[in-house]
């Protein structure tokens, strides 16, 4: 049999033959689900090499598993990366950046636009002495004009959950490296099928596996990947102990050391079985439920009881022309609002398809009110100044027959 060539291969290609690459045991074309916790070694010196990281190998499962491990190598390719962790959730992976690398007295510029937990974890910062600016992230002049020289990171989405607005990623990127900042982007929504970071100077990116990657609602996990075009020889904020070997690996290994080691959100190996295997059909799946969105957020625009959609897809949208440069496609989310500020309780109850549930990226349609729910906690005024209408419907397509859902969703508009 003829040696493979991945360098030849596409995105989906590459992933599917992934774990055949690497070897796996016994002729399996799926990695196996290694549940140890603990790994032996034939001597004692070996296990030393593999705590000091001198030989490749695991010792502890929390700091992970070949199971993981085969997880890891195949959102690093989908990424591009230099190295990935990953983290039991998509959560536990923001907040292991934010604590590792920042320290009290640092700044942290982030889109006023972020998801509500996401919103959360930078409230909790906040109180640990790290200074937050929320600016308009559509706008890189309100990034660089946020810039102190005690800023350290900027923290953005892709396209922000639920309203849909698109970063300027390339020009927040052109910030990040003027000032030598580092760059985080969570790339969920788009997924790196639809598009890489890296290519706007991402320095790390995050991945709820749960959502995209993953896709089927089965499993949580979280992924960061190290892009490999951020100096860490330069940031103040590595521990001594870190400053070994290669600077290109200080700051994922102070990540892994400090975030996953120390903090404990763990991936198990049987949500990376799930996640790895879900991953396969990323394209596919990109693509089904882009073009159900597209079709959905259409309809919708045009209905005389809908008052505005959110889709960036959708010429009405005010970063249209910026996500069909920079995207190949424009995901599985949008939102939208009732005329007259109806009620979008009754309505959400009338539809027989979509599940009314939290959680996005799935195969199935799911729809949730977002005042009532995600950003209730918030409080109106908040809410208010993210843009957030009581009436906000927030829906994640699916990959339903499309004319299943536009159907739908036309009995329940009363058509």
């Amino acid at each position: 049999m003829s040696k493979p060539d991945p360098a030849r291969w596409g995105f989906t290609t590459r992933t599917v033959h992934g774990d055949r690459l690497g070897g796996v045991e016994h002729g399996g074309i799926h990695k196996p689900m290694h549940t140890s916790v603990q790994y032996g070694y034939a001597n004692a010196a070996e296990l030393i090499g593999v705590f000091k990281g001198e030989i490749a190998g695991f010792n502890y499962a929390r700091q992970g598993t070949p199971t993981v491990a085969a997880l890891e190598a195949c959102v690093n390719r989908m990424e591009d990366g230099r190295g990935t962790i990953c983290f039991a959730t998509g959560m536990a992976a923001i907040v292991a950046v934010f604590t590792t690398l920042l320290k009290a007295g640092d700044h942290l510029i982030a889109s006023k636009f972020v998801f509500g937990n996401t919103n959360s974890v930078l409230g909790t910062l906040q109180g640990l002495g790290i200074r937050v600016s929320m600016v308009d992230a559509t706008d890189a002049a309100e990034v660089a004009t946020a810039v102190t020289p005690q800023t350290r990171m900027v923290f953005v989405e892709t396209i922000a959950n639920p309203r849909t607005q698109v970063a300027d990623l390339a020009g927040i990127g052109a910030v990040c490296k003027a000032h030598g900042l580092i760059y985080v982007v969570d790339n969920t929504v788009t997924s790196p099928w639809l598009f890489k970071p890296k290519a706007v100077g991402a320095s790390l990116i995050i991945n709820s596996l749960t959502k995209s990657i993953g896709g089927h609602g089965n499993a949580l996990g979280g992924a960061v990947t190290d892009t490999g075009l951020f100096d860490w020889s330069n940031y103040p904020n590595i521990f001594e102990g870190y400053r070994k070997g290669n600077p290109a690996t200080w700051g994922l290994g102070q990540i892994k050391k400090k975030g996953l080691r120390d903090q404990g959100a763990a991936l198990s190996s049987e949500a990376s079985h799930h996640l790895a295997v879900g991953a396969e059909t990323l394209g596919l799946r990109m693509n089904a439920t882009s073009a159900n969105a597209q079709a959905l957020a259409e309809m919708l625009e045009a209905h005389p009881a809908v008052r505005r959609v959110y889709y960036p897809g959708l010429a009405s949208h005010a970063q249209h022309a910026r996500a069909q440069e920079l995207f190949c496609g424009n995901s599985w989310l949008l939102a939208f609002e009732l005329k007259d500020d109806a009620d979008c309780l009754p309505f959400i109850d009338r539809l027989t398809l979509p599940i009314i549930a939290t959680g996005l990226g799935d195969t199935r349609t799911l729809i949730i009110p977002v005042a009532h729910t995600i950003f209730w906690e918030m409080g109106a005024e908040k809410r208010a100044e993210m843009g957030i209408a009581e009436s906000l419907i927030r829906v994640s397509v699916g990959i339903e027959d499309q004319q299943d859902i536009l159907g739908d969703f036309k009995q329940a508009l009363g058509d």
